[in-house]
């Protein structure tokens, strides 16, 4: 069936394939939004302060 190396790289090939998986996982619902979610804010302060110094002048 399998040789020992054979089995080993099989199971090289599984780890890595799981460790992918879960770092898609992981990458897609905490990251990322983390990512939009922090540049949106700051953006949002950006307008807020370019409005505030506009009415002030």
């Amino acid at each position: 069936m399998f040789d020992f190396d054979q089995y080993l790289g099989f199971l090289a090939f599984l780890t890595i394939l799981t460790i992918g998986f879960w770092l898609m996982i992981f990458l897609l619902t905490f990251v990322i939004p983390y990512w939009i979610g922090g540049s949106l804010i700051e953006r949002l302060k950006e307008i807020k302060d370019e409005k505030k110094a506009k009415r002030e002048a």
